[in-house]
């Protein structure tokens, strides 16, 4: 391997470039799968069929449907329509829908998992609906989820390069332009590599750490 330090200071612009928008989407991304999947987990418990039927299927349709797939739709199909996002945005709402699905089951597993005298206790107080799941069940249930959560930030991290599909100029498509331009891959492609796992390797300690505070 004909390693060249030149090539990577060469590369360190694009490279930077790369890091924030990948951070960036990584970080709206998640926001967004958190929170739709929080919608989700909320409807799929809905007093009527109504509401459930029609989350469930679209949870189970986006979950069985690959990524790059839906990327292409949101991409390639929806201004047909007259719906046209940037790139990144995009990208952002295509990995946070997909994610979502996801994030969905972890907040029922943690909604189920609420001892069953919280809720007896909520109806002992006649407490409001709304109150009795934005005070006592849902603070209890984020709480157990949060390392869950935590490795599906570090999963999404990790399936941010599909977005160079779509044009999206992430770490790995900026690492694939510079090495189209120079005809120099090994070193771009190995500085991408080990950013990854300097960012997700903490990632994950830090979210072993969570579950030992919050969940034991």
């Amino acid at each position: 391997m004909n390693w060249q330090w030149s090539v990577v200071g060469d590369f360190m612009p694009q490279f930077w470039d790369g890091v924030r928008v990948t951070l960036e989407a990584t970080a709206l991304g998640s926001l967004l799968a958190f929170a739709l999947g929080l919608v989700w987990a909320l409807a799929q418990r809905a007093p009527t069929r109504f509401v459930r039927w029609p989350v469930n299927v679209f949870v189970e349709f986006i979950r069985n449907t690959p990524l790059l797939v839906q990327l292409f739709f949101f991409f390639f199909v929806l201004p047909e329509w007259g719906i046209q996002t940037s790139a990144l945005a995009t990208g952002v709402i295509g990995i946070g829908l997909h994610y979502s699905t996801y994030t969905a089951e972890v907040y029922r597993a943690g909604i189920e998992g609420v001892p069953l005298g919280q809720w007896e206790a909520a109806t002992a107080l006649s407490l409001p609906r709304g109150r009795t799941w934005g005070s006592v069940i849902l603070p209890q249930a984020i709480r157990r989820v949060v390392p869950a959560l935590g490795n599906y930030v570090i999963a999404l991290l990790k399936d941010t390069p599909m977005l160079l599909a779509i044009g999206v100029l992430e770490m790995l498509n900026q690492a694939r332009l510079f090495g189209a331009a120079t005809f120099q891959y090994i070193e771009p492609y190995t500085v991408v590599g080990v950013a990854f796992i300097l960012i997700s390797y903490p990632a994950s300690l830090l979210m072993r750490f969570l579950e030992r505070r919050l969940v034991h």
